[in-house]
């Protein structure tokens, strides 16, 4: 069977957002971007944190090789459209950003975000004007590499601790004129403010992320207006449960309980031998 050219994937990922609403997991590896495609989902997105987790790093404290290799290998394992997690662009300066997003287009993902967090402590949200230049900066990269990856403009209010809807709302609205095909505002929790959003960044589509036990559901969310919905790192977070809760109880209790409800060894070779890892 011929595989998806990169054009193909971001054709079909632009073709996702124009109407309804679906589901955008964050795998980390081939074998749970396989699991995934094979499950029946139609896009994927990574995990900064979560494949960060796997290489024994922080969320945040992966290079821009380190993160532009990851981009590259997801890409070609996948014949889903994949989404980067791309954080605030990887530059000091706009003219930086631009750069590595030209760099990030070239490993074939099928979208990017962009975010207007700093990693800084003291100063955790860039100014509204600094994020705009730097998210013109990367349309500027998209446009010139052909316009057809997706950009994904992120206000990091709410996901930081800064509950502040109006400036959340400012922000998106900024990033959409500034060239955004799709606006996010991680941290977001009750349907009051998810439909605020969507409202007010309609007709542009919008994701919600839902990195928690959620009384919402996917219909639910779909009502709202949702055009897409991404997990995070929730699913390396279960994993990594798992694997916690298995060796300490091992090691404290000496038992393997933990090894309960875990497929068998023959169920992953079948299910990742359907295809063969690329």
């Amino acid at each position: 069977m011929t595989r998806p050219t990169v054009c193909e994937k971001r054709a079909a990922f632009r073709e996702l957002h124009r109407a309804g609403c679906f589901l955008l997991p964050n795998p980390w590896d081939a074998g749970g971007a396989r699991l995934l495609e094979q499950l029946g989902y139609r896009a994927l997105a990574t995990t900064s944190s979560g494949y960060a987790w796997s290489q024994a790093q922080a969320d945040g404290q992966l290079s821009r090789d380190d993160t532009l290799a990851h981009l590259r290998y997801m890409a070609a394992v996948s014949d889903l459209p994949i989404n980067a997690d791309f954080k605030s662009g990887f530059g000091r300066t706009p003219e930086e950003v631009f750069e590595s997003v030209s760099l990030a287009v070239d490993t074939g993902v099928a979208g990017l975000s962009v975010e207007d967090s700093t990693g800084d402590p003291a100063r955790p949200v860039r100014d509204k004007a600094e994020a705009v230049e730097r998210l013109q900066a990367a349309r500027a990269a998209i446009d010139a590499l052909g316009g057809d990856t997706l950009l994904v403009a992120r206000a990091e209010n709410h996901f930081l601790g800064r509950d502040d809807l109006d400036d959340t709302v400012e922000r998106l609205l900024a990033f959409s004129q500034a060239g955004a095909d799709c606006l996010y505002a991680p941290g977001l929790k009750t349907r009051e403010e998810i439909q605020t959003v969507v409202a007010a960044v309609a007709p542009k589509p919008v994701n919600v992320l839902i990195g928690w036990a959620s009384e919402l559901t996917v219909e639910a969310l779909a009502e709202l207006g949702v055009r897409r919905i991404s997990v995070g790192g929730a699913l390396a977070r279960v994993a990594w449960g798992g694997f916690i809760d298995a060796a300490r109880t091992m090691i404290e209790q000496g038992r393997f309980d933990g090894f309960r409800d875990a497929p068998t060894g023959a169920q992953l070779d079948e299910r990742l031998r359907a295809d063969g890892l690329r």
